[in-house]
């Protein structure tokens, strides 16, 4: 099914006091387009996208389009850190004033598939936040694995598909299983196509914790690389992509596992007792 473009809903308490609605299209490069109505002041007006750690901010100029609306552009060659970035209409000296969502067209974004030429993958998703305002997703990955089909089988064994971007998988390369809390690791044999992999990764008997998943695409003397899904126009993909988990008996009682995307749309597994 072709998804098509939606209407964010209309924000809520004080957010919809005087805001201005911005429409998106993104394109398969990585670009976004951004089209808005005159704010009613004069003078030059900007675009600003403002990074969550409020330090970094990208302005673009809003320049006059089609019906009296304005229109800037944020195109794939222009470096957007990693990070959540809100987004404002600015005029001359005048206060920003926040966006919300208009149309949000990501059709182009649905099995995107980078060149990976420049050696990384820019990913920009445009989203409303819960407050119903316009704000942008992005990540920049040098190199980028990207997660494609995960397969649950009913050994507990955890099958990844995916495809890496900006490097080469060699003969040594190796999958790795990462513990937050504890300083160990598991490894597994990597089987390549090109530039696809796939690997399974034994859930049962990982100890309770949070389990990271990685890609060493040149073994231990190469890159490290996260093993992310970002190739799509789901911003927040951890409440949208869930997966069965499995169960074991342990000394201690029932346990189990199962993978899921952090908030940063990373793939990680989650083992965890099963409480009554």
């Amino acid at each position: 099914m072709t998804p098509v473009p939606q209407t964010a809903p209309r924000p809520t308490d004080e957010d919809a006091a005087m805001s201005l609605r911005a429409d998106c299209v993104a394109d398969s490069a990585g670009g976004l387009t951004f089209d808005m109505p005159e704010p009613g002041e004069t003078g030059d007006t900007h675009l600003v996208l403002r990074h969550r750690d409020g330090v970094q901010e990208v302005r673009l100029p809003l320049a006059p389009a089609a019906d009296g609306r304005l229109r800037a552009a944020l195109p794939s060659g222009v470096e957007l850190p990693e990070g959540r970035w809100d987004a404002f209409a600015q005029t001359a000296g005048g206060d920003p004033q926040r966006l919300t969502p208009g149309l949000n067209d990501l059709r182009s974004l649905v099995d995107r598939v980078p060149s990976g030429a420049r050696g990384h993958v820019a990913v920009r998703i445009p989203y409303p936040t819960k407050h119903g305002n316009l704000s942008v997703r992005s990540w920049l990955r040098a190199p980028h694995a990207e997660a494609g089909e995960l397969h649950i089988g009913e050994g507990g064994e955890l099958g990844v598909d995916g495809q890496v971007y900006g490097v080469t998988l060699t003969p040594d390369a190796y999958a790795e299983l990462t513990g937050r809390e504890e300083a160990e690791s598991r490894r597994a044999e990597v089987h390549r196509d090109g530039a696809e992999f796939r690997f399974s990764v034994a859930c049962t008997g990982l100890p309770e914790g949070i389990w990271d998943l990685w890609l060493r695409p040149a073994g231990e003397t190469g890159p490290r690389v996260r093993i992310a899904r970002l190739l799509d126009d789901i911003a927040d993909k951890k409440t949208i992509y869930t997966y069965p988990k499995v169960t074991w008996e342990t000394e201690y009682g029932p346990v189990e596992a199962g993978p899921y995307y952090t908030s940063d749309n990373n793939l990680s597994v989650s083992v965890s007792a099963v409480t009554a």
